[in-house]
């Protein structure tokens, strides 16, 4: 019995990744918001921003031991944004290491990482205060189980991987779904 349960789950583990979206999606929940840009009072329609674009979105905080994960994001950012990639980010203070001074955090990203893609206004991104956005997030994948938690979407509105904080962004598996969402 326990060799088949064991078999079962190895076969989990080898489903495309695409499996993961629980179905086709139009992206229609996972997007339909709208959202302040971070220390602005800018409001983004995300549908318009990112619907029918590959996106990875992070779950970012200013006060963390993966916070110069912004700087590997950047890269990312400059690497892929001619090829259609969308980076977002979305500041958390659900495992408390992100400032309470919106201004603070903006200065981290901005100033000290020369954030370039976009970045929102802190939102919860688990439990049941989390962002509908993340909610949708979780139904498809899994919630962040800390911050830095990675999601790459494709075209069409799905998450076809999730990558939890210690997968840093130069990571040869980061990168290989980028390119499958591309």
């Amino acid at each position: 019995m326990f060799k088949a349960i064991v078999a079962g789950l190895s076969a989990l583990a080898i489903l495309p990744a695409t499996s993961l979206a629980g179905g086709a999606s139009s992206g229609a929940s996972l997007f339909d918001h709208e959202m302040r840009r971070l220390h602005s009072p800018e409001m983004v329609d995300l549908r318009e921003r990112f619907a029918g674009q590959p996106v990875l979105v992070v779950n970012t905080a200013s006060h963390c031991g993966f916070t110069g994960q912004f700087a590997g994001l950047e890269a990312l950012h400059q690497q892929y944004r001619d090829r259609g990639l969308k980076v977002a980010g979305f500041p958390s203070n659900d495992f408390r290491q992100e400032s309470a001074d919106e201004a603070k955090t903006a200065e981290v990203c901005f100033v000290n990482f020369g954030v370039t893609f976009d970045m929102f206004a802190p939102i919860a991104v688990r439990g049941p205060d989390a962002h509908p956005l993340f909610r949708e997030l979780a139904r498809q994948s899994e919630a962040p189980r800390w911050n830095f938690h990675k999601y790459v979407i494709d075209r069409e509105g799905r998450v076809i991987a999730a990558f939890p904080s210690r997968v840093e962004p130069d990571s040869p598996e980061l990168q290989a779904a980028i390119e499958q969402a591309l």
